[in-house]
C-alpha cells in the first residue's frame, strides 16, 4: 500500500514559489517514487538525521520525513536555502 504524502505549512510555502514545471516534476517524484518507495531517497545527517531527500533539480531538493507507523510521508521543504 502506498504511503499517504502531507504537506508542512513551510513545504506549501516553498510551493507557491516553484514554476509550473519544477510543480509537475515534484508530484511525478511523489507518486511515481516518494508514495511508492520512501526510503529511495538520500538518509541526512546533523541537523536533519531523520530526513530523507531526493534531487528536484540543479538547486532544489525535497526533504521529508516518513512515519512508518501510520504509513504517512511528510514533505517538509521542496526548496534549498539558496533562494533569494
Amino acid at each position: 500500500m502506498p504511503y499517504r504524502i502531507l504537506f508542512t505549512k513551510e513545504a506549501i510555502k516553498d510551493i507557491e514559489k516553484q514554476s509550473p514545471k519544477i510543480i509537475k516534476k515534484l508530484k511525478e517524484i511523489i507518486k511515481n517514487q516518494i508514495s511508492i518507495e520512501p526510503y529511495s531517497g538520500k538518509k541526512l545527517v546533523g541537523d536533519l538525521k531523520g530526513f530523507y531527500s531526493i534531487r528536484l533539480n540543479y538547486r532544489d531538493r525535497i526533504v521529508y520525513s516518513i512515519d512508518e507507523k501510520s504509513k504517512v510521508i511528510y514533505i517538509h521543504k521542496t526548496r534549498t536555502h539558496y533562494h533569494a
